[in-house]
């Protein structure tokens, strides 16, 4: 299929997403083929390369996440920009979302055995409670307000899960929160050299590892924290943790990993675990802090839908997958062709980069009818959110049920909810991430 290359830029120049998705461009390349061949232009927030297939369809990008042998995340890593350099990318390789089976079996089996049915339903308990504490902080006594609802509502959800997670002290969870902002919002001049933390409240964890913290240089600009010395600090902390854990083990799910041994008697060692940190830190937080925010602007862009959960509370679980495939948090993943190999009739070469939609494949026509609507009654919901195949995302019980807890303790608590002033969105090609949603809202008297 021939295309407008240029008209094409606004499928991965950052600015672009500034101003929203390209929801209706993606529907018309989507209705003529399945995947198409994209240039990459040099633009102000881009540095050019040398192009990539983009997958539109449903079914083609299952195809491609499934078959790992052929469609590789080892080989070029799993992000849209290149790495710059060899070393950058032998750096990212070594992290289990860039690795391909067997390696990526192994250290999977470990995490999934570390998430134990025990551990598993703490932290579901504790999810209700954090949900509820939240709301309760918000409210404070009063009977309407306003707020942020990202940055009061949506960002500490995660933060607290994962502090329960890692079994963190609750004061040094806004590290995550600035480790993720620099990583996932590297394009975002907002966010590339966020320091939220408080430096002095933090753990003595978390103090000895803010001594590895990189500085801006004169220009302001930090190193690429998708490089081991962008994020110094990050690493500092996993290591720091992990021989703690292993000193005074606790029930967390860490102190589990830690301790389990593979089938041919390996541990996790030290280096694995700081880059499984990264992984959740970084990937556990951020995605989900964009799905809440993206869940409540489609509510307050379909009001009957919100007046629905607070009716049937029942819906919420329905509601939420909705919200999944409607906002899509995570829009694009990166494979490298293994060999050369043809995909819906298109001759695919040995080495090329294979970029899924997972934004267009959640509104594609062929699976889901009406797909601009936002359908809280939506069956099936097959939405790839959270991926498929080998790399189906771990936390994704998890997340679902931080999404219930919250939307169902806003259901329940508040009367109404309304916009104040247009969201702020996230530069980002990659995360459709929301940097602001003010909102106004009026409680629900006691007992109503």
């Amino acid at each position: 299929m021939d295309c407008d290359q240029k008209a094409l830029e606004c499928l991965y120049d950052p600015l672009s997403f500034e101003q929203g998705v390209p929801l209706d461009e993606l529907a018309e390349l989507r209705r003529d083929a399945a995947l198409i061949r994209v240039e990459e232009h040099t633009l102000p927030q881009w540095p050019g390369g040398e192009g990539f297939w983009l997958v539109l369809r449903h079914a083609e990008c299952m195809q491609v996440l499934k078959n790992a042998s052929v469609y590789s995340s080892h080989l070029g890593g799993t992000q849209l920009r290149d790495p710059a350099t060899p070393d950058d990318l032998a750096y990212v390789q070594k992290m289990m979302l860039n690795m391909d089976p067997p390696e990526h079996t192994r250290l999977r089996r470990l995490l999934i055995n570390a998430f134990t049915s025990k551990a598993v339903a703490q932290l579901e308990t504790q999810i209700e409670h954090h949900a509820k504490s939240i709301i309760d902080r918000v409210i404070d006594g009063r009977v309407q307000g306003e707020c942020d609802f990202v940055k009061d509502i949506a960002s500490d959800m995660p933060l607290l899960c994962l502090a329960d997670i890692f079994g963190l002290p609750q004061e040094d969870r806004y590290l995550m929160f600035d480790w993720a902002n620099r990583v996932i919002g590297y394009q975002d001049p907002d966010y590339k050299s966020s320091s939220a933390f408080d430096r002095d409240r933090g753990s003595d964890i978390a103090r000895e590892a803010l001594k590895r913290r990189p500085e801006p240089d004169e220009q302001g600009n930090m190193p690429d924290p998708r490089t081991r010395g962008g994020m110094e600090d990050l690493y500092a902390y996993a290591h720091l943790l992990a021989e703690y854990k292993r000193r005074q083990p606790g029930d967390d799910v860490v102190s589990i990993l830690l301790a389990q041994v593979d089938d041919e008697a390996g541990r996790v060692s030290i280096e694995e675990f700081e880059n499984m940190f990264w992984l959740f830190a970084v990937a556990g937080n951020e995605t989900l802090r964009n799905g809440i925010p993206g869940g409540m602007i489609a509510l307050l862009e379909h009001p009957q839908a919100w007046r629905a959960i607070q009716a049937q509370p029942e819906l919420v679980p329905g509601a939420v997958e909705e919200m999944l495939r409607w906002w899509t948090p995570v829009m694009v993943f990166r494979r490298t062709a293994s060999c050369d190999t043809e995909l819906a009739g298109s001759r695919i070469g040995a080495g090329d980069k294979v970029v899924v939609s997972f934004l267009s494949a959640n509104y594609d026509e062929r699976v889901f009818s009406n797909p601009m609507d936002f359908d809280i009654r939506r069956e099936p919901n097959d939405h790839l959110s959270f991926g498929y195949g080998p790399h189906f995302c771990l936390g994704a019980q998890l997340a679902v049920a931080q999404m219930r807890a919250i939307f169902g303790e806003l259901a329940r608590r508040f009367e109404s909810i309304e916009a104040t002033a247009p969201p702020r969105y996230l530069r980002s090609n990659f995360q459709r991430g929301v940097k602001s949603l003010p909102i106004r809202w009026r409680a629900r008297a006691k007992g109503a």
